[in-house]
């Protein structure tokens, strides 16, 4: 009986450390967990590892995200458990300049494969039966359609003056490629800019 106090006494509670990973990725909260926390939190869960414990967004002024955080819990954060992190983020994808900071080690490691192609389509300078007969939602799915096997769509913005749809994929180029005749042909898509983003 009294073995049983003095192995409760002796018990170490383990202080959790953080690792902080922020993606150079311009999505809404709900598409950040969606894409990677709900997937991230079930491999460190099934690693025992620990869990993800919050995120953030970073927002301009105008209120287009910039990037996002994904705050991570863990027993200790060994080179094996960042390893872990940053190749199981890299399998679901992640943007070029995308960086995992390390509390305890006060370390920072750059990361991330994906280049981004942002499209903002325009919101108030186009004829007034363009926007009654064109459909914002047709030119996100022929976005993520056209690019299938190099890239899709992660994300959307809609700002005062335009809409914004953000594409990652392999590579910025042949994404701009495979989405030309659509930006070309569809009438809502006249006077829209194209930015790399990643």
């Amino acid at each position: 009986m009294f073995g049983l106090f003095k192995k409760k006494e002796n018990k170490v509670e383990i202080e959790p450390e953080f690792i902080v990973v922020t993606i150079n990725a311009r999505i809404q909260p709900m598409h950040r967990g969606e894409i990677y926390e709900d997937p991230l939190d079930e491999i460190l869960s099934k690693n025992s590892i620990g869990e993800v414990s919050g995120g953030g967004t970073l927002q301009s002024q105008s209120g287009e995200i910039e990037y996002c955080d994904v705050e991570i819990q863990v027993g200790n954060s060994s080179n094996d458990t960042v390893d872990l992190i940053r190749s199981s983020l890299e399998q679901i994808g992640v943007p070029k300049g995308s960086k995992i900071k390390v509390e305890a080690t006060d370390s920072e490691i750059e990361f991330g494969t994906l280049e981004g192609l942002a499209i903002y389509l325009n919101g108030t300078d186009l004829d007034s039966e363009v926007y009654a007969r064109s459909d914002s939602n047709h030119v996100y799915s022929e976005l993520d359609r056209l690019t299938q096997g190099n890239g899709k769509v992660y994300s959307y913005w809609q700002g005062p003056t335009e809409t914004a749809f953000y594409l990652y994929g392999t590579s910025f180029a042949q994404m701009k490629s495979q989405i030309s005749e659509l930006v070309n042909n569809y009438p809502l898509c006249q006077k829209c800019r194209i930015e790399q983003i990643a």
